[in-house]
């Protein structure tokens, strides 16, 4: 088995390498911004559970920790912290977007704009 401890939870990836994670069945888009953030615009299908919240932590034990989430904040930084998190809490399959939102904007990634 090895030891998990010492390896990655999750993988840090470019937008186009992130829209091809999105994209595969049952992946969960998460975005970790405000609840402002989000309604500023966001990617498709994305839920919103916002990491600087107090009830961050109780959130994601709500989650499947067996499926696969695709993570992003506005520069990689708030979904880097989520995606430790979410790895210690005993999550396997996480993806986040290297560059945040601003990387996939500039890739041209299509985006919602409004609230959920």
């Amino acid at each position: 088995m090895g030891s998990s401890a010492s390896q990655a939870t999750g993988q840090h990836m470019n937008a186009k390498d992130f829209s091809t994670a999105m994209a595969q069945p049952g992946t969960i888009v998460l975005d970790v911004r405000t609840p402002a953030e989000y309604a500023s615009g966001h990617l498709p299908q994305a839920q919103n559970i916002d990491i600087e919240a107090a009830d961050f932590a109780t959130r994601i034990t709500t989650l499947d920790k067996n499926a696969t989430y695709a993570i992003y904040c506005r520069s990689g930084n708030r979904s880097g912290v989520a995606l430790e998190q979410m790895g210690g809490a005993g999550f396997t399959h996480l993806y986040d977007l290297a560059g945040g939102i601003g990387a996939w904007q500039t890739m041209g990634g299509p985006m919602v704009m409004g609230g959920s």
